[in-house]
């Protein structure tokens, strides 16, 4: 199974609970076309207010009431454990702070968005370790998928697993038109398999036979193929991504908060209740999954071949 894994991914990976209702919170939208004009290079205009941690850096406009969070663990933006408790932090303060309405979600890195879970959390390490990180993965897709505000992923690079988890929990997905950048599920190919209820994210997302196939096989879709199945929402030029995602926030801000969070929230709670009902199941299950002999060894190949392709 090991090897077959390995082999498989030789071939497939060439390229590289609800949170209550602000009510109350209306803001004056800017216009679009003072959007367009907002920079979108790493330098901040002078009326942001930037905060940041070792691997997350947040910039918060309080005209705009607008957040940027930027992905920053090179060299591809893994999800690691401490990663995902920067990120939660960060998100919980601007979940804290009243006059931030929006947040785009992109990466400091060029060429690519997240590579997704640190297979070095979920290899060789003890059931308690996975079992935080796990918990961490799970709270990182509970903050995204059920935020009161507005969030549009700027995926501007390749984003499989989880990079496409954080990228499915957004309200929007903007990617940068480039046919070397590829999103999706791609867990099958490692030999594990993606949790029911991300597997429920993807079908409300794109429907539930282009799911089965999709997941079965670990497919990674290139930008115009993910748009065609509704994966991603937008293909623009990547020196767009940025100008397009503000764009875009501009008219969803024009909605009233009150009904827009009512809404999101009614769509999304079935999915998220079902979390919630069985969240430490689904902790001990991964536990029980990722510390078997056979995954371990999967894995710990896997690794092997990431460091030989380096060499």
């Amino acid at each position: 199974m090991a090897l077959r894994a390995v082999s498989v991914l030789k071939r497939g990976l060439g390229g590289p609970g609800a949170g209550l209702l602000r009510s109350g919170t209306f803001l004056l939208c800017a216009s679009q076309h003072r959007l367009e004009k907002m920079p979108s290079s790493i330098g901040f205009p002078a009326t942001s207010r930037p905060f940041s941690s070792h691997q997350i850096l947040v910039d918060v406009n309080q005209n705009l009431g607008v957040a940027t969070i930027k992905l920053k663990n090179p060299p591809v933006n893994s999800l690691s454990l401490e990663l995902l408790t920067e990120f939660v932090i960060s998100w919980e303060k601007l979940e804290n702070d009243k006059s931030c309405r929006g947040v785009i979600l992109t990466s400091n890195i060029p060429k690519i968005f997240s590579a997704g879970l640190d297979i070095t959390e979920m290899c060789g390490k003890n059931a308690a370790h996975y079992a935080e990180f796990w918990k961490a993965v799970q709270e990182l897709w509970l903050k995204l998928y059920t935020s009161n505000m507005v969030v549009i992923a700027a995926i501007n690079g390749s984003s499989p697993a989880g990079g496409c988890l954080m990228s499915l929990a957004s309200d929007y997905r903007i990617m940068a038109d480039d046919p070397k950048y590829t999103i999706g599920l791609n867990e099958t190919l490692l030999g594990i398999v993606a949790p029911f209820w991300l597997k429920d994210t993807l079908v409300n997302t794109i429907g539930n036979r282009a799911s089965e196939h999709a997941l079965q096989r670990g497919l990674l879709f290139p930008p115009a193929d993910a748009f065609k199945i509704g994966l991603v929402d937008q293909i623009v030029p990547e020196d767009k991504v940025q100008s397009t995602a503000l764009s875009m926030m501009s008219e969803w801000l024009t909605i009233p908060d009150h009904a827009r969070q009512l809404t999101k929230t009614m769509m999304r709670k079935p999915t998220v209740d079902q979390l919630l009902k069985q969240r430490e199941a689904d902790i001990q299950n991964f536990v029980g999954f990722i510390s078997k002999d056979s995954i371990q060894k999967s894995l710990h190949m896997y690794l092997k071949f990431l460091k030989e392709r380096k060499g």
